[in-house]
């Protein structure tokens, strides 16, 4: 897995992405995340790569030759999917993570300032994604979280499958609460369930509590839920008529 980070602030990238478990990946070349710097393909000695917008207004606005070329070096004559984090894109989510790892190879361009130059984003830019209905003050944080996203699920970044299929948002739920020691924590238990060694009931309890979960933080996830198996439907019968 290989993704490009454009950006005018490589720096930031780097202390997110070569720490942890997505910088242990790098190290054993599972997953490679490369910071590129936006200016160094600016056409002036001040390595500007920005000016402000045509038409008047506050701000700033990303200049599309750099970029350009940019986006040109790391492409290196192929045709590189590119996505640009941006506040008017399709918000991020679960599946959108899998189509990006199935791709191998993808391009993740920052924002800045005001935006950027609406020429290079029609020349160049496959589609926009946004992490949420709010506005920061640049798209490295959103690139970092699709990054990390989409690494994780590479096999080797994770000790097993289960460490993220079992997760929210996998199958469309919330995960289901976790504990560990001790038992009893300022007068809080663990539910006498995860301490009775049965794995069976601990399956059912867990998939139970992230389907009351769900509905109770999400009901929007709820409402699109389908049912897996008889014991789903027997779970959403108990969920949906708890006095019959």
């Amino acid at each position: 897995m290989k993704i490009d980070i454009m950006t005018l602030f490589p720096e930031m990238i780097d202390a997110v992405m070569r720490e942890s478990i997505i910088g242990r990946a790098q190290d054993k070349g599972l997953v490679e995340v490369r910071a590129t710097n936006i200016r160094d393909y600016a056409l002036d000695k001040h390595h500007k790569a920005d000016d402000a917008p045509y038409g008047g207004g506050r701000g700033q606005v990303m200049l599309a030759e750099p970029l350009y070329l940019c986006h040109e070096a790391l492409c290196a004559g192929e045709h590189v999917h590119t996505v640009f984090l941006s506040a008017q894109g399709r918000p991020f989510d679960q599946n959108k993570a899998r189509e990006l790892l199935a791709r191998e190879h993808f391009i993740l361009v920052c924002g800045h300032y005001e935006g950027i130059d609406q020429r290079f984003i029609d020349a160049c830019v496959d589609e926009e994604i946004s992490i949420g209905d709010f506005v920061l003050t640049g798209g490295e944080i959103p690139a970092m979280a699709v990054a990390d996203a989409v690494c994780r699920m590479v096999p080797g970044v994770l000790p097993d499958e289960d460490a993220f299929t079992a997760e929210s948002h996998w199958d469309g739920l919330l995960e289901h609460p976790q504990y560990t020691r001790p038992e009893n924590w300022r007068g809080r238990a663990v539910p006498e369930v995860l301490l009775s060694g049965h794995h069976a009931n601990i399956e059912a309890w867990r998939r139970e509590m992230s389907l009351r979960r769900t509905k109770a933080d999400r009901p929007d996830l709820y409402a699109k839920f389908v049912p897996r198996d008889k014991q789903d439907k027997k779970i959403l019968d108990k969920i949906e008529k708890p006095d019959s």
